[in-house]
């Protein structure tokens, strides 16, 4: 078995350190006008771009610029003259999926390494041969593959690097290639400004026609009287195929999938002999990264160590909001395994982030509040070296005085230090396990 490389989402230089923290051999961000990642980025200029990569080198570890837009001519025009100044600070490699693009580069930087974006949706072995023979260094596979079909490629084509999606949000799309953003509010998902408009709650509003016949509202408020429907459609050519369809008074949920959770495969990838795991994080907090890379790092440690699978990853990862999880495509399911049709908003998860330590003496840890919690809640601190559940009865403010409750964000608190605290608390988070939660 080889070691495989772990991948998280850096949109921050916070981001970045926090996955290196807790695991990461790799961070991918976006590069600033030609990628998919222009929201939740704070590289946005060169310098910024520049001390995130000599971080991640400091640390022995590796940078991949996601340069991967589907550009029309204005953006090709300017490309070669933007990217110059990025690739002097020597990013580890360019995910790219525009042929266009892929080429003007191998012609300029013959020696950058490129990876090929999950944008281009390689789903066979032939167009990964096909790449492979363009002087590609590794293809980050489609997500709508089957374990059968990524172990055939990797036999097919064993010169190629493979990537794979671990964790994270699917799209409705064949990987993003999705107009509905664009449709509804005019950011087009292919330039990087996706809305996520699949997963609004949309509320029906009291309308009328204008002489034209276009709908015009004639009230801003959403229609207050509403009927549950229930639904059947039929396709004229084919009489009989029923298809049921629900609404709620908060809407319908048909476009909203479900996210991504493979930990329970990471040991048969990793004997495929898959190269990259990737954590996918488009507007996630740090938390987030902290606790998927912790995950994602046990579950490759414990595969490589021969261990059998630890069940306890998944309820790790029911700690964080999702929106239901699903295998993917990776095993065969029925339909509803994949899309979540009865609820559209996340699932809150069954922990949540209370706070984080700003100082700890021998006595007292003394928390930056982010959430409310109580005395006599069941607490988590998630630390880069190990986890530590404990219960404080007592807590008080910053001037000594009792407290029932830590109102929330803008709060500082104090309560007392449990035992076998790391040594090290930076990157750690404090959270709160919800009661009726199958870890409380």
């Amino acid at each position: 078995m080889t070691t495989p490389e772990l991948l998280a989402p850096a949109g921050t230089p916070e981001h970045l350190e926090t996955a290196f923290a807790y695991g990461a051999d790799a961070v991918y961000a976006g590069q600033p006008r030609y990628s998919l990642r222009v929201r939740n980025n704070s590289f946005k200029d060169i310098a910024a771009l520049g001390a995130g990569i000599e971080r991640a080198h400091e640390l022995g570890k590796q940078f991949y610029l996601v340069s991967n837009i589907a550009p029309h001519n204005d953006k090709v025009r300017s490309y070669l003259r933007d990217l110059a100044p990025v690739l002097e600070h020597k990013p580890d490699a360019l995910i790219m999926s525009d042929p266009g693009l892929i080429m003007l580069v191998r012609e300029h930087w013959p020696d950058q390494p490129i990876h090929l974006s999950v944008q281009a949706n390689a789903v066979n072995w032939a167009t990964v041969e096909f790449w492979r023979r363009q002087g590609i260094n590794r293809v980050i596979l489609s997500r709508e593959l089957a374990l059968n079909e990524i172990r055939e490629i990797r036999e097919k084509v064993p010169e190629m690097e493979l990537e794979v999606f671990v964790h994270g949000a699917l799209c409705m799309a064949y990987s993003g290639r999705c107009l509905l953003s664009g449709y509804m509010n005019h950011r087009d998902a292919n330039q990087g400004a996706c809305t996520n408009a699949c997963r609004w709650n949309y509320k029906p509003v009291q309308h009328s026609h204008d002489q034209t016949g276009d709908l015009i509202a004639t009230s801003a408020d959403a229609v207050e009287t509403f009927e549950p429907k229930e639904i059947l459609l039929e396709e004229p050519n084919r009489p009989g195929g029923f298809i049921p369809a629900y609404e709620d008074e908060h809407g319908t949920y048909i476009m909203n999938s479900k996210d991504l959770r493979a930990v329970q495969h990471v040991a048969e990838l990793i004997n495929m002999g898959v190269h990259s795991l990737k954590i996918e994080g488009r507007t996630k907090s740090t938390y987030y990264v902290a606790r998927t890379t912790q995950v994602y790092r046990q579950a490759i440690n414990d595969a490589l160590a021969g261990k059998p699978f630890d069940m306890h990853m998944m309820n790790e990862l029911e700690a964080l909001s999702n929106r239901g999880y699903t295998e993917g495509f990776l095993r065969r399911h029925v339909p509803q395994e994949y899309q979540t049709y009865e609820q559209g908003s996340s699932h809150l998860g069954t922990q949540q982030v209370v706070g984080t330590i700003t100082d700890a003496d021998d006595r007292w840890l003394t928390i930056d509040v982010k959430n409310k919690f109580a005395p006599g809640d069941q607490l988590e601190l998630i630390t880069p070296s190990g986890n530590l559940r404990f219960s404080a009865n007592t807590m008080e403010n910053r001037h000594g005085e009792a407290m029932d409750y830590a109102p929330g964000s803008g709060h500082i608190v104090k309560i007392p230090r449990p035992d076998s605290l790391p040594e090290k608390l930076d990157f750690t988070y404090l959270t709160k396990i919800f009661p009726n939660s199958p870890e409380s």
